[in-house]
């Protein structure tokens, strides 16, 4: 064998070429069957699983004397006495009538609970829940929540009833694939799929979070199931966003785990009771952060302190809340939620920072329900004499509280602070929606209540090196804080 040698025999460039094309094909082959196994083939098994426990509701309201429609008649036309008698000759007249509405929900227990939207069965008389059998049953209303549009009823039933469960909305992906049911433009029972389009949507409650979906919802699928593949309920079909009032791939459900909590107090309590710790909050900005000397830009910014809770346990307004019950607080919607979440009358710790350093709290929470109507008490300040002229600084006009400007504002003796009396339209403080008749109360969390003190406030926040300063402004009554910038002169 010595001696001996092996030869190798040479490949083109093109069958090199050749080669690696067929292998680049058959990875691009592979990969495009790992996707289709990766899509369900069907949503029947799905469908055929969740239909017994999804129902259409119909309801029916009386509606008052004269709120039916009529013809719109020039008065004086010759078609004014025709109108008329075609009216009273059919009896309409103005008497009451019923009005009905469609809407879907689903059963979460054998023993015949219904979820569904508040806003399918608000102010209605009779509320008529139909199974996918084709039965019927007269349901009651156990509960709602006005705040997140959920509504709980009640079905007796002969035996037990197909149900189906709630799954947890946090694990739910962008991306993942979703099954609505429910009763569209009252046509019956109907399926539709899509995947998840995005998550933790706000629209316009307090304690929103919705899923938004491409899964076709229009209207009557409201209270309806939003099912994973699981078969497990991770939203309440709810609102579309829509220009011509159909569906064009942008629905929402509120979250499940939302959801969950507002249906266990109903069932218990048949009312919603969330915690309420007692202050008026905004988010904390960049510029806020920066006149603050917070390292960090997150946290809620309590901008008052009505009577409550929060003000029986120290808490001020202009103290940020960095943390509340051991869970770090990054804005104000998350803030809201953790404390709407919270057992009423527990007692939490709420760590918050103050004048350059943070001091913790301890809060016994009330229940906001039943403080809904809190009023915020107004702030006084020391008693200052009224100063007569105006001074432009940061874009505003700024003017001294006197008599006259009391009336014209409708604020009480005890009141004080600076009017704004005018603001620059290319200002800063105009983006920020700073107006005339706004009242500034506080600079640097100190009251003010002459042209000096703001003076005075600056002055302390460029010596401190700050680039711009808090003010506390309310309007209406109503407060928040403004960072403006610190001009080079006052």
């Amino acid at each position: 064998m010595t001696g001996q040698s092996i030869s190798i025999p040479k490949v083109s460039p093109s069958a090199l070429r050749a080669l690696w094309l067929t292998a680049l094909t058959m990875a691009l082959i592979v990969a495009q069957t790992l996707v289709a196994l990766a899509r369900p083939e069907s949503f029947a098994d799905l469908a055929d699983r969740v239909s017994p426990a999804v129902v259409n509701i119909t309801t029916s309201t009386t509606v008052a004397e004269g709120a039916g429609p009529s013809p719109i008649v020039p008065e004086g036309s010759p078609f004014e006495d025709f109108f008329r008698e075609f009216r009273d000759r059919n009896g309409d007249g103005d008497r009451p009538r019923r009005s009905s509405a469609l809407g879907s929900g689903f059963v979460i227990s054998e023993d015949g609970f219904v979820v569904t939207n508040n806003h399918v069965i608000e102010a209605a008389d009779e509320i008529i829940i139909e199974f996918f059998s084709g039965e019927e049953l007269v349901a009651e209303v156990i509960g709602t929540d006005p705040k997140t549009d959920i509504a709980l009823l009640k079905v007796k039933a002969d035996q037990p009833l197909a149900f189906v469960t709630f799954g947890d909305s946090d694990t739910a992906r962008v991306g993942d694939w979703v099954m609505a049911m429910g009763n569209p433009l009252g046509q019956g029972f109907s399926a539709s799929a899509g995947i998840v389009s995005a998550r933790n949507r706000a629209l316009s409650g307090t304690y929103d979070d919705y899923i938004q979906t491409d899964a076709a919802i229009n209207r009557g699928n409201s209270g309806g199931p939003l099912f994973n593949m699981d078969a497990q309920v991770i939203g309440v079909n709810t609102a579309i966003l829509s220009p011509t009032g159909g569906s064009i791939g942008i629905g929402f459900s509120m979250a499940s785990n939302v959801v969950t909590r507002v249906i266990d107090q109903l069932k218990e309590y048949g009312e919603t009771r969330r915690g309420w710790l007692g202050v008026r909050i905004q988010d904390v900005t960049e510029d806020v952060a920066e006149a603050m000397g917070l390292e960090e830009v997150r946290g809620a910014l309590v901008t008052d302190v009505p009577e409550g809770p929060a003000s029986e346990a120290g808490m001020q307004a202009g103290d940020v809340i960095l943390s509340f019950d051991g869970t770090q607080v990054d804005d104000t919607r998350g803030l809201v939620r953790q404390v709407g979440n919270t057992e009423v009358g527990k007692a939490v710790r709420v760590t918050v920072f103050r004048e350059g350093k943070t001091q913790t709290l301890k809060v016994t929470l009330g229940r906001r329900e039943v403080a809904e109507g809190a009023v915020p008490t107004a702030q006084p300040g020391p008693d200052t004499p009224a100063e007569p002229s105006e001074q432009e600084m940061m874009g505003l006009t700024i003017s001294p509280l006197d008599d006259e400007l009391r009336g014209q504002l409708d604020l009480g003796s005890d009141v004080t602070g600076l009017v704004v009396t005018d603001v620059d339209n290319l200002s800063e403080a105009y983006e920020k929606g700073v107006r005339a008749g706004d009242l500034i109360t506080e600079a640097g969390q100190q009251n003010v209540a002459s042209i000096s003190d703001l003076e005075d406030r600056i002055s302390e926040a460029r010596d401190a090196g700050r680039k711009s300063i808090l003010l506390l402004i309310r309007r209406s009554g109503e407060p928040r804080f403004v960072a403006l910038p610190i001009d080079s002169e006052n």
